[in-house]
């Protein structure tokens, strides 16, 4: 069984559901400017197009068209589409409602509402693995404004960490960027460095009971081997629990 197949309900959106208005239009347009691919699957069909625009203002998601007339027809007639891709290496998932015909920079293309949720899996199938409550790994980021954050971590996976607050710091917000961000793996000297987006703040009880925030961070720009060093410590944090049981 994986540790995926371990998780609740509850659990698997707060893991791997991106949501709100910001952040998914953020990441769409992200897909949009490096150009990923992604199949549509709608009922009886399916066919592979790009994300051309993302339009906040309008709620609006821009993608290309079917090179066949009777796929697009069957598009038009479509009340729920599903988009799959993997951009990077990883599995990327969303709905919309029913598409409409508009003209994108003199070209046929459709229109379909933004959808409220990405469904976000990581790579490797990877999961959050908690890290241990004595000496935990700190991290560090820069606010917008300028001013240190510095948390303990609660989790840890490829793509992003969890950091645990008793009190959730002044004006942080889902989709907000934190530049200059740097951790340190136990017994290595070197440190870690990426941009981050906070893509989940939310309360909870501690593992002593108390009440806490919980501040989840996507990794923005973790070279390849910062995430190999990252998936050696997940697993040798794995081998210990294992040991321990």
């Amino acid at each position: 069984m994986t540790q995926i197949a371990l998780l609740s309900e509850a659990e698997i959106e707060e893991r791997y559901h991106v949501t709100g208005a910001r952040p998914v239009a953020f990441m769409l347009a992200g897909f949009v400017r490096d150009g990923d691919s992604f199949t549509v699957q709608l009922e009886g069909d399916f066919f592979p197009t790009k994300l051309l625009a993302v339009l906040p203002e309008k709620g609006q998601l821009i993608f290309d068209c079917s090179g066949s007339p009777e796929t697009n027809r069957r598009l038009l007639q479509s009340k729920d589409n599903v988009f799959i891709g993997r951009p990077g290496g990883i599995h990327v998932q969303f709905s919309t409602g029913a598409a409409v015909e508009v003209v994108h920079e003199r070209a046929k293309a459709f229109a379909a509402p933004l959808p409220k949720f990405l469904v976000r899996l990581q790579r490797r199938e990877s999961f959050r693995a908690q890290t241990p409550l004595t000496r935990p790994l700190q991290f560090f980021g820069r606010l917008p404004d300028g001013k240190l954050l510095n948390l303990p971590t609660h989790d840890i996976s490829v793509t992003g960490i969890g950091l645990s607050a008793s009190e959730l710091p002044e004006d942080l917000t889902i989709g907000m960027v934190l530049p200059n961000c740097h951790f340190a793996l136990p017994e290595e000297t070197q440190e870690l460095f990426c941009s981050a987006t906070i893509c989940n703040l939310s309360e909870r009880k501690s593992r002593s009971g108390g009440q806490q925030w919980h501040v989840g961070l996507r990794f923005n720009d973790l070279p390849p081997a910062a995430e190999n060093r990252i998936q050696r410590y997940i697993d040798k944090l794995e081998r210990e629990r294992r040991e321990r049981s």
